[in-house]
């Protein structure tokens, strides 16, 4: 499925996903996504029954598991309520693979339609919020970390940087590798760790070369890999999500 060209008006309400990463390592980020929404004065439902959206599984070739987990998704999110999603890797799973995963299956219609209703949260913020930001820190610059999900499988690579580049004391900078992996991948990490290695190395490298102070991401999967790497090779550039980056700089 293409990314979403034609965009609803500002909805009263939304659903959240919350994502594994969120849920475990990155609580925060969760967090100051929804206070971005709730501030744009949009009612934020949090499904408490809501677990992995089947990614793990998906890529590892494993589609009978995934469809179970996806299976238990499609029951949650019962209202036609736009699906926020703080990750281009999930939303990529949820909006593009659902509906092939789905296909045969007495499931495929629920499918389809939920995954038309699948935003990443920048996405959202920009082409339905049209969010409009004041800056209240310091001047920074920083560089901006895309995940492959995001840019290729849901065509999100400018609404980032749209973002980031509202606040009047932010440099943003790009890096030479904008357009390349940081190496995560989920289980491809796991599986090909030293091709990953490599992959991120050439990452931090590219991401200090551009003298930013930090970086964001939208992706905490990419975040947790790069923030990884940069801080286990001493380094005083950090990451953040982009969702934690902007609530603090604008509240």
């Amino acid at each position: 499925m293409d990314a979403i060209k034609c965009y609803p008006p500002k909805p009263a309400k939304v659903y959240f996903y919350g994502t594994c990463l969120i849920d475990v390592l990155y609580p925060e980020a969760g967090m100051d996504a929804i206070r971005l929404l709730e501030r744009e004065g949009i009612e934020v439902v949090f499904p408490d029954d809501q677990t992995c959206c089947g990614q793990p599984a998906y890529t590892s070739g494993y589609q009978t598991e995934a469809r179970a987990v996806a299976e238990a998704q499609l029951e949650l999110f019962p209202e036609p309520w736009p699906i926020v999603v703080p990750s281009g890797s999930c939303g990529g799973m949820m909006r593009t693979h659902y509906p092939s995963l789905f296909t045969g299956t007495p499931s495929e219609a629920r499918a389809r339609e939920l995954a038309g209703r699948v935003f990443e949260l920048t996405e959202f913020l920009v082409h339905v919020c049209h969010l409009r930001l004041e800056d209240k820190g310091a001047p920074q610059v920083v560089a901006m970390h895309t995940s492959c999900s995001a840019r290729r499988e849901m065509g999100l690579a400018d609404t980032g940087p749209a973002l980031l580049t509202q606040l009047s004391s932010v440099e943003l900078v790009e890096q030479a590798r904008a357009t390349e992996c940081c190496g995560f991948g989920g289980t491809f990490a796991v599986r090909h760790g030293e091709v990953s290695g490599a992959m991120v190395e050439d990452k931090r490298r590219a991401i200090e070369a551009t003298g930013a102070e930090c970086f964001v991401t939208s992706d905490c999967g990419c975040l947790m890999n790069i923030d990884g790497r940069l801080e286990r090779c001493g380094s005083a550039v950090r990451g953040e999500h982009i969702a934690s980056y902007l609530w603090r700089r604008s509240a």
